[in-house]
């Protein structure tokens, strides 16, 4: 079987919520839940944390990660995913495949993990996105120029157009969320990209693909948690005393 790392990027400067990475979500950072399922999925030789902070490092190694420190210049919020992972690549080398698993999707399960790996080596594809059925559809989307608003999808029958349709007669469209994507090391070495030209579609379902990123995602997910909705991976760790509240 193709040797697969586990990468989690963890970068510090997040500006909408300062810390959000190692944020408190039911008693652990954020981070450690990425970490739990990687884990716990079995199918990694390494689950490293990409970070540009020694607290995050701390806090990563506490819940059984590795920790690669990345270049400041590697760590802004406009650096391209290509290039902390290719770095990641070439200072730990001699894997055959990588996936992505980004903090903010807290509910990523270990099931959702190894049912990607199965996708990913059943399949001839450079690499896979999470994806899931979009619930604000383009169709009904607007750019406004001049005052005057212009439909991004400007297609359907012209006795009613998309965006005076319902929901049920528009075309399947689907969004990537932040649940994971997986790729062959030479899609990135090689051809410089985290996806390649052939992208397989993993469909998510349920709370695995939510997103966390606003003060308001954070209070939706404690109250998905607090009601059973949703499912956090177990975590095996105590807790880590100083995650940002």
């Amino acid at each position: 079987m193709p040797d697969i790392i586990g990468l989690i990027p963890a970068r510090a400067g997040s500006k909408r919520i300062v810390d959000k990475n190692i944020r408190d979500l039911a008693g652990h950072p954020l981070l450690a839940y990425s970490i739990a399922s990687a884990l716990e999925s079995g199918i990694f030789k390494k689950v490293l944390v990409s970070t540009d902070s020694a607290r995050y490092g701390i806090i990563a190694e506490h819940y059984g990660a590795d920790v690669l420190y990345r270049p400041p210049e590697m760590a802004s919020d406009t650096s391209p995913d290509i290039e902390w992972v290719t770095h990641a690549l070439r200072v730990v080398p001699e894997y055959d495949a990588f996936a992505i698993l980004r903090p903010t999707s807290p509910f990523r399960k270990a099931a959702t993990i190894r049912r990607a790996w199965a996708q990913l080596t059943a399949g001839y594809y450079d690499s896979i996105r999470a994806v899931e059925k979009c619930h604000e559809h383009p169709a009904k989307m607007w750019t406004i120029r001049g005052g005057i608003l212009h439909n991004l999808m400007p297609f359907g029958p012209a006795s009613h157009p998309w965006h005076s349709s319902q929901y049920p007669m528009l075309p399947e469209v689907y969004v990537q969320n932040a649940s994971l994507e997986m790729a062959w090391v030479e899609t990135a070495l090689d051809k410089g990209s985290i996806a390649g030209e052939v992208i397989g579609a993993f469909l998510t379902y349920g709370d695995e693909g939510f997103d966390v990123n606003t003060v308001h995602d954070f209070r939706i997910a404690e109250l998905m948690v607090e009601s059973g909705e949703a499912t956090l991976p177990a975590i095996k760790h105590a807790a880590f005393v100083g995650a940002t509240k």
